[in-house]
């Protein structure tokens, strides 16, 4: 998408104009200038009734001057206007351009600000919003996707002329196609988005920005004894990947910060098998790989000065007579063996030799990123993504990301009493099931054991990762969660 920086009494010939309605709108910066260009309609309207209510949309003709028509937002107190109201604000906003297939919309900057709200976070949080809310997934349904209506153009109508306007916006577009692209990955069926179609997925990703791409196969997985990977995949015809996405912000990769992610494409539960309910879905229990791949593309936009290690252990986990059984002993890449109690429990089977190789590869700080458990969605719902940590300074600095995408995260305890129930076990080092009770816990609680002493977050997002009904951000389906944060949290550390 096109960005455009204009004066608001300069000539634009977009198809509307957005325009935010606070209960005083005169108080808006230029708006009595602003008004001329409507030869004193705006006033008109406004004693018309126009609601001010947040997020009410309403759309008038002009019938005269060169956008022919106004898409009126409610803003309600623009006192009590936040950037979490602006960004879904304009999530509605992205819907209704779509459905009027419109792909010129201009932006009367000045009508959304508030004291703490200036002209670059609405020029980021306008062109973020309006691309996410018009997301839509490109099924498979015959001419479904023929004509598809993208906005191509969005002019900003502001006196703030610089540059800055124009690079936040640009910064808000890339978030926005990143999210965007992960909810398609999320979407995907598992017959099409298999570990070798995500592998390709992602070398095609490397090869856009440059990353230095490594991607394993059966044989080297094998060579490299990732033996979790391996039991998950080992009832399946389908072969497993590992992907390596490496960003080199320095020339020797100092200290890379690792991103980790569980590519499960499609998961019966194995002999653990899901119910006839709940395997419906399961080809989205690759949320993590889509956060951490969407991420990613954040990352070869923004080039921050962080090096980051992307590592993905992807395959599905399906049932025959080769597959993986419960009371069966495997031997991860660590070395340390697992009893394993539950099948359904694969996820962090992989993601422990996925850290493990995060590690060998020299990685000095963890994050996975996982549809891992139910049991996040029993304790926190499903706006909630769950979180454990060993390290609360490094833990703090990821919320910190988190609260300026509005992504609520919520940390759960791993006590040693946790611990010891993951390492009971009369025939191995540890279990990978522990039981049902605090699930989330030991679910990523298995994944530490793994981590050592490196600094370390697991972030479970089995409920954030889907919506199941439309939202002011997007349809059913996939969301993107964590892709925005998880950039961000990258960024963070090239500030000075």
């Amino acid at each position: 998408m096109e960005i455009n920086v204009i004066k608001p009494t300069e000539p634009c010939q977009a198809e509307v104009l957005i325009v935010g309605l606070s209960r005083h709108p005169e108080n808006a910066h230029g708006w009595n200038e602003f008004e001329e260009r409507f030869d004193g309609r705006l006033a008109q309207w406004l004693k018309g009734g126009l609601s001010f209510d947040s997020q009410n949309l309403s759309i008038y003709p002009t019938l005269n001057g060169d956008i022919p028509r106004v898409l009126f937002v409610g803003i309600g107190d623009r006192k009590k206007w936040t950037a979490e109201d602006m960004r879904r604000a304009f999530g509605l906003v992205g819907k209704q351009l779509a459905k009027e297939k419109i792909r010129h919309a201009a932006i009367y900057s000045a009508s959304f600000e508030s004291d703490a709200l200036a002209g670059e976070q609405v020029a980021h949080l306008a062109a973020e919003g309006i691309q996410m809310g018009a997301y839509r997934f490109a099924d498979y349904k015959t001419g479904s996707n023929e004509m598809d209506h993208r906005l191509e153009l969005l002019s900003f109508l502001t006196e703030q002329q610089d540059e800055s306007i124009r690079t936040a916006a640009f910064i808000g577009t890339v978030h926005a196609e990143a999210v965007n692209e992960a909810r398609t990955l999320v979407n995907m069926p598992g017959n099409i988005l298999t570990p070798r179609a995500m592998a390709e997925y992602a070398e095609e990703l490397g090869e856009a920005y440059g990353f230095e791409t490594e991607i394993l196969g059966r044989s080297e997985i094998e060579e490299l004894g990732m033996g979790a990977l391996l039991a998950v995949n080992q009832g399946s015809d389908e072969e497993p990947r590992l992907i390596v996405l490496k960003y080199k912000a320095t020339e020797g990769f100092e200290d890379p910060l690792a991103l980790v992610g569980k590519g499960i494409t499609f998961d019966t539960g194995g002999y653990s098998l899901k119910p006839k309910d709940g395997i419906v879905g399961m080809k989205g229990d690759m949320g993590g790989a889509a956060a951490i791949l969407g991420a990613m593309r954040i990352i070869g936009e923004t080039k921050p000065d962080k090096n980051v290690l992307a590592v993905i252990a992807s395959t599905d986990n399906m049932v025959s007579g080769t597959a993986f059984k419960p009371d069966d002993v495997i031997t991860s890449m660590s070395g340390k063996t697992i009893e394993i109690l539950n099948t359904d429990a694969e996820g962090r089977l992989v993601l422990a030799d996925a850290v493990t190789y995060a590690k060998q590869l020299g990685a000095t700080e963890l994050v996975d990123v996982a549809t891992l458990t139910g049991g996040v969605i029993v304790a926190l719902g499903k706006d909630k993504t769950g979180a454990l940590t060993n390290d609360g300074a490094f833990y703090a600095k990821l919320l910190e990301a988190a609260k300026k995408t509005d992504e609520f995260i919520w940390q759960l305890p791993l006590t040693e009493s946790d611990k010891k129930r993951l390492r009971k076990s009369d025939v191995a080092d540890l279990n990978n099931s522990p039981g049902r009770d605090g699930h989330m816990i030991f679910g990523g609680g298995f994944v530490g054991e793994f981590v050592g002493d490196t600094p370390w977050i697991h972030l479970d997002i089995a409920g954030t990762s889907h919506a199941d009904a439309a939202h002011d951000l997007g349809p059913q389906g996939g969301t993107g969660a964590m892709v925005r944060t998880l950039a961000l949290f990258v960024e963070s550390y090239s500030r000075k």
